[in-house]
């Protein structure tokens, strides 16, 4: 990896560096003939390859976002689902454009402008960027397989449900995310392009299909619960949950049972090459987080 900015080598800042995309996708450029710049809010470098520090940014601070930008070529943009997730990453795409960065590739959310968390502040923070002299990417994935995790223990227990019904989603993998990405940033063509992709998993799945291949691949049966979003919501707020998160979850259950993320693209192969990894292939590499705990 190049340590010095020329004119040959692309200087490329990853936001969210330290998170599942973030830091897929730094690993996938760490080899690549590029200087990279890993902006977080963490000052810890434990999810960063080795030889990346972090550099830190801090949005009640704007100037650090400006430094941190500046002399970059590339912006890639992502965050976690929380309450700033709108003023953050508007003023982070501001400082950008300011700095003379002349691409921003940014993960949004695949389907319709709906009033529903998150999907209302992705389409903010996308039309905001539509009216910037920029160039941009939109990636809008389907849903990422990694919620599954968040269900982990309700599934060890034997209390997996939700409001989903038989509603069909095209969970993606978040390294074909990052994949997707990389491709992105590496293309040194058309910089002040603006376009955006859908990219999703090789197939759709309902929850029912979700418990099918859990059983099989624990050897038990592990059934998927209907619940009103009513019984949900009281089930989910009673293990801690606060409420924002727990009307997120509910809001993806309502995303399930209407399949409005159940379409199949060709992007990821299209774009990378390789087929998008499978919801099984991920529920095997972590099935050590589905298996219930032995009696002693």
């Amino acid at each position: 990896m190049s340590t010095a900015h020329s004119n040959d080598n692309l200087r490329i800042a990853v936001a969210g560096a330290t998170g599942r995309i973030g830091s897929a996708l730094l690993a996938g450029l760490a080899n690549d003939d590029v200087e990279l710049v890993a902006l977080s809010r963490d000052p810890s470098a434990d999810r960063l390859p080795r030889g990346i520090a972090p550099t830190v940014i801090d949005f009640e601070q704007p100037s650090t976002l400006r430094k941190a930008v500046d002399g970059a070529d590339k912006l890639f943009l992502v965050h976690g689902t929380y309450g700033r997730q709108v003023d953050n990453e508007i003023a982070l795409v501001d400082a950008a454009v300011a700095a003379g960065v002349a691409h921003i590739v940014k993960v949004s959310v695949m389907g319709p402008p709906l009033a529903l968390h998150p999907f209302d502040w992705h389409t903010q923070i996308e039309a905001h960027l539509s009216r910037c002299d920029v160039g941009y990417t939109l990636l809008r994935p389907s849903t990422f397989v990694d919620i599954l995790k968040s269900r982990a223990a309700f599934i060890a227990q034997g209390n997996w449900g939700g409001a989903a019904g038989g509603g069909r989603v095209n969970l993606i993998d978040t390294r074909d995310v990052a994949d997707v990405a990389r491709a992105i940033l590496l293309d040194r063509t058309n910089p002040e392009a603006q376009r955006a992709y859908h990219l999703t998993g090789p197939k759709s799945l309902s929850m029912p299909d979700i418990a099918a291949q859990l059983s099989l691949l624990l050897g038990e049966e592990i059934s998927y619960h209907h619940r009103t979003p009513e019984e949900q919501r009281k089930i989910l707020l009673s293990t801690g949950l606060s409420e924002l998160i727990a009307d997120l979850q509910l809001g993806l259950d309502r995303l399930f049972e209407l399949s409005i993320q159940s379409e199949t693209t060709s992007t990821v192969f299209e774009l990378t090459g390789q087929p998008p990894r499978s919801a099984y292939e991920w529920l095997k590499e972590n099935l050590s987080a589905f298996k219930r705990e032995p009696h002693v």
